[in-house]
């Protein structure tokens, strides 16, 4: 189970880092290329900070949060036994999110971001695929806790009545 996690975080990790070279070879930085007019573009920024570019000016400390993280995340994995499905696409997403942004950092001192979006007149945050990889994958962890915690609570109202 434990390898499905890693061969997930290798495959999706290659897609993030491979479409950031794409950007960063064939666009010049803070162009956009309109994919669908007033919602969709695809624009090079280097983000030096972190979601919504919070701790800009101290990468230095991000880098150190996401080594963190990375570490935790495996020491977690290597001591842990079984898995739900679900656990298992968490961490898959989790892992190569926070390690494609943490590439990023080390080699471009920013995070290269190009996916921009307008939402009713509301000009989003550019983000990345590595972005999308960590929000899904706590999404999807956040429901294996509901999940669990339902089964648990149905499982203790059983036993009393």
């Amino acid at each position: 189970m434990k390898k499905n996690i890693y061969w997930l975080t290798i495959i999706l990790l290659c897609i993030d880092q491979s479409i950031k070279v794409i950007v960063t070879k064939n666009m010049l930085l803070l162009k956009s290329i309109t994919i669908i007019p007033n919602f969709f573009n695809i624009t090079y920024v280097e983000n030096p900070g972190g979601a919504w570019s919070i701790l800009s000016s101290n990468t230095f400390l991000l880098t150190i949060i996401s080594a963190i993280v990375l570490i935790g995340l495996n020491i977690y994995l290597s001591k842990k036994e079984k898995y739900s499905k679900l656990e298992i696409i968490s961490y898959g997403l989790i892992m190569p999110g926070v390690l494609g942004n943490f590439i990023d950092r080390l080699i471009n001192n920013a995070v290269i971001d190009y996916l921009d979006f307008k939402i009713f007149n509301y000009n989003f945050p550019i983000f990345n695929f590595a972005d999308i990889l960590i929000v899904c994958g706590i999404a999807i962890m956040m429901l294996e806790i509901l999940i669990e915690e339902r089964g648990i609570k149905n499982a203790s109202r059983k036993q009393n009545n």
